[in-house]
């Protein structure tokens, strides 16, 4: 039974993985959902989670998820920050999900929402690099 369920898992990752760019479109706490099933490590709660994961990629209905819960912001698993889509900052992962670093991400974010208000490009250079406000 747990060798089943193992090769069923190992399915599931290889699913996901196939429908998510290998991977590069899931938020860092999927991946590691994805590697504790294939390894066999997962609680009951964890397999009802990998096993809504792989149904919400397979429907196509997969969405990263928000960065410090901020809507339309994103970071990925190199730690680069993404405002709807648009790069605009690097985190350094060890500090990406610290409370400095969701104060920093409300600031970007303001910062983004100015920019955009302008109608100018919002990117590393606009929002981070060329800030004098």
């Amino acid at each position: 039974m747990q060798t089943e369920r193992a090769q069923s898992n190992c399915d599931k990752a290889c699913d996901i993985l196939r429908r998510t760019n290998d991977g590069n479109d899931l938020a860092n706490e999927h991946l590691s959902l994805l590697q504790a099933a294939v390894n066999g490590h997962l609680t009951e709660e964890g397999l009802t989670a990998f096993d809504q994961l792989h149904s919400t990629v397979l429907q196509g209905k997969y969405k990263k998820p928000d960065f410090h819960g901020i809507p339309d912001l994103t970071i990925d698993q190199s730690g680069f920050v993404y405002w709807k889509n648009q790069q605009i900052e690097h985190y350094t992962l060890s500090w990406a999900y610290s409370q400095g670093a969701k104060k920093a991400a409300k600031e970007l974010v303001r910062r983004c929402k100015i920019i955009e208000a302008r109608g100018e490009l919002i990117n590393t250079t606009t929002v981070v690099l060329q800030w004098l406000e």
